[in-house]
């Protein structure tokens, strides 16, 4: 019993990282039915710059609290202001054009991104400073570090801040109506232009703060380390019901623990794969998400 629960704090724990970056899916395809697949490498873009912040503050920031908060704040500000470069550069010209444009948009940006990590960070793997050092924790005979703590807890706040901004602030009810509908949104007075930066800018906030997080645990970045995470973000965001917060959420959960009692009770080597067995069967059963409602469109 106690290795089945420990399974499942790992599994929330991996959960939780996965639910960030889908939250960057779910809510930019919620404003402009877009699959941002660049966004995957707006976490590796994160990591990135978490890492040379934290060499730059290792030592200087006086504890490991101030050091982790200031190289956590540095890397979100960052990935922020890429994605609304991205946005204005990339997105916004062919904002009127054929979905299939901006899908393949979507895609050279992320290759174009991968191909510049590799080129300005290396393509060698880098090892993120133990920023905090690692220490167990007992809990009624369960094995946690206080990393693990730090990656739930800080992932818990930024879901809540993030919920709480959309639905109890002046920017967050002018985000639900441009997702609602672009053009009436337009017509009641909302910059949705400005709306639309802003939605890429959290979402790739939340993103380069799951950078980080997976950093603590997992030390270890590449310029590639965006693609497989970003697909198994987009499985859970998809699993979950993009375009709904809380579906990214509970995708990202359940994805999590999904891989983590696969490699836990059977092999680590099918962890990748059930993802897109997941994804597959949540096709095949209920496209729109387990939260997602269906729409009907008229041809």
């Amino acid at each position: 019993m106690q290795a089945f629960l420990q399974q499942l704090i790992n599994g929330i724990s991996l959960g939780s990282i996965y639910a960030l970056v889908a939250l960057g899916y779910t809510m930019v395809y919620g404003v402009l039915r877009l699959i941002n697949f660049a966004h995957g490498d707006i976490y590796m873009l994160g990591a990135f710059a978490g890492y040379y912040a934290s060499r730059f503050l290792h030592g200087r920031a006086g504890n490991g609290f101030l050091e982790t908060s200031a190289v956590l704040l540095f890397s979100m500000v960052a990935c922020a202001l890429v994605g609304m470069l991205i946005e204005r550069l990339a997105y916004r010209p062919v904002r009127k054009a054929s979905k299939l444009t901006s899908l393949i948009i979507a895609i050279g940006v992320s290759l174009f991104l991968e191909n510049l990590g590799q080129l300005v960070f290396g393509a060698d793997p880098k090892f993120f400073p133990q920023i905090i050092p690692e220490k167990m924790i007992a809990l009624g005979g369960l094995a946690l570090t206080n990393q693990q703590v730090i990656v739930l807890v800080v992932a818990l706040l930024l879901m809540a801040g993030l919920s709480g901004f959309i639905y109890y602030t002046k920017w967050g009810t002018a985000m639900r109506a441009t997702s609602y509908n672009l053009d009436a949104a337009k017509l009641m007075g909302i910059n949705t232009n400005v709306v639309i930066s802003l939605t890429f800018a959290l979402g790739s906030a939340l993103a380069a703060a799951g950078g980080i997080l997976v950093s603590l645990n997992q030390p270890g970045i590449d310029p590639l380390m965006g693609v497989m995470t970003g697909l198994k973000a987009f499985v859970a965001a998809v699993l979950g019901g993009i375009g709904n917060i809380v579906g990214a959420l509970l995708g990202g959960l359940i994805l999590g623990l999904a891989e983590t009692l696969v490699a836990g009770y059977g092999s680590s080597t099918y962890r990748d794969a059930i993802a897109f067995l997941i994804l597959i069967a949540i096709l095949l059963f209920k496209p729109e998400g387990i939260l997602g409602k269906g729409q009907v469109e008229k041809v």
